[in-house]
């Protein structure tokens, strides 16, 4: 059997390949047109995570990206806000 080690990731990676979004689920409509990529983190796990900060059009794949933390969806019954990473170029 394997064994499992916590590590700590720097939340650095690049951009594999994204695609824009233009009919959001549920939830999600009111943020379309957003973009989707798999991220490749330094560490070299692969995730998957939205792209916040820039235009559309300046997301290319190998891009170098750094995670942040945001909201992610509001619940309008209850008024729970829901956060959770994203990501943004890096400078």
């Amino acid at each position: 059997m394997g064994k499992m080690a916590e590590t700590k990731l720097s939340g650095k990676g690049e951009v594999v390949t994204y695609t824009i979004i233009h009919v959001g689920q549920e939830d999600f409509e009111e943020q379309v047109p957003y973009a989707i990529a798999i991220i490749k983190l330094d560490e070299g796990p692969q995730i998957t995570a939205q792209i916040v900060d820039c235009k559309l059009d300046e997301i290319k794949i190998g891009m170098k990206v750094t995670s942040t933390f945001r909201k992610i969806k509001q619940d309008g019954s209850t008024g729970a806000i829901y956060y959770g990473y994203k990501f943004k170029k890096r400078n």
